[in-house]
């Protein structure tokens, strides 16, 4: 069915109407390939994941975070990143970026050994996440990183990002004080961490909770242009959070193709937002991206078929008749 015949617009796209106080380009975080997949019930075979990271940057994605070298005891999804990273060297000398989450020193060393250069930590705002997620507290896990992002740093890493989870609610403590969420990120930083990811790990965060939070890392002299953005849809606020954070200067937001995921240690947290969703936004506003679209669209389309079941994203849905 093509988009006329839906219903939609006659050439799938939004109409372009700016607002003032917005970026006039964001860069788009490809988390679909690592956040996405890890979540899923069973593994997704290597060359599936190949395809998929190949098709995300034939979209017009230039930032893929493409698996994770965690042990394959806490992540059997991606146990393959030793298989997976080598299929994607023409991707990375072609530009791409594919940075790869590492826990912790070994991790690393498993990556480097791939000739991985950009990587990414994960850290909590919160003790119960961290015990979960880290089995550590907070103070601990941020011990663990130090050296991690040092040795990073020294082999030659392009960037280190900080990725700060639980950053409005945590299922287990509640609210999350805006104040350790900046005293975690502020760390990270310290460390050596050269952008900070800001998670709405289960997808409680509000409009006015983002803004406020921004606004505390502008007063610890946090620029907005060291900060992402990581929202979860699981109460539709994904989108209005975003703008949000656009118009507090961010221009990096994190998204996953087609909508996948959500996180195997926090079990409330549903899909994060669709990159198409996105797409459909910033379009519309007339940010630019470099992305395609349509492109997209039947890329996460065609992996829905892989996963076996209709991709959760409304603007897939909308543009593939899905």
């Amino acid at each position: 069915m093509t988009p006329r015949e839906s219903g939609g617009p006659p050439d799938g796209l939004p109409v372009r109407v700016a607002m003032d106080g917005l970026p006039a380009r964001v860069r788009i975080y490809e988390v679909g390939p690592r956040d996405g997949l890890q979540n899923e019930a069973a593994a997704v075979p290597v060359r599936v994941k190949a395809e998929f990271i190949r098709r995300l940057a034939g979209a017009g994605l230039t930032t893929v975070e493409a698996t994770s070298f965690v042990h394959p005891r806490w992540v059997p999804q991606l146990a393959d990143a030793e298989q997976l990273y080598p299929e994607l060297a023409p991707l990375a000398a072609s530009g791409v970026r594919l940075p790869v989450l590492v826990p912790n020193e070994r991790g690393l060393d498993r990556a480097l050994a791939l000739g991985a250069r950009e990587f990414a930590v994960f850290a909590s705002a919160t003790e119960s996440f961290a015990r979960a997620n880290l089995n550590r507290t907070v103070a601990q896990s941020l011990a663990m990183f130090a050296p991690v992002i040092r040795t990073a740093a020294e082999a030659g890493a392009t960037r280190v990002r900080g990725y700060v989870s639980m950053c409005f609610g945590d299922p287990w403590e509640g609210p999350v004080a805006t104040a350790d969420v900046v005293r975690v990120g502020v760390r990270l930083l310290e460390l050596g961490c050269t952008e900070l990811s800001l998670g709405d790990t289960i997808g409680v965060a509000t409009p006015g909770q983002v803004a406020a939070l921004l606004d505390a890392f502008g007063r610890a002299g946090v620029a907005p242009g060291r900060l992402a953005v990581h929202f979860h849809d699981t109460y539709g606020q994904a989108l209005a959070n975003t703008l949000t954070a656009l118009r507090h200067g961010v221009t990096t937001v994190d998204a996953s193709a087609g909508g996948l995921g959500g996180c195997p240690f926090a079990r409330s947290a549903t899909g994060n937002l669709a990159t198409e969703d996105l797409l459909w936004m910033l379009h519309g506003l007339g940010i630019e991206t470099g992305v395609e679209l349509s492109a997209l669209a039947a890329t996460s389309r065609w992996m829905a078929g892989q996963l076996g079941r209709p991709s959760p994203s409304r603007t897939v849905r909308a543009l593939t008749g899905d």
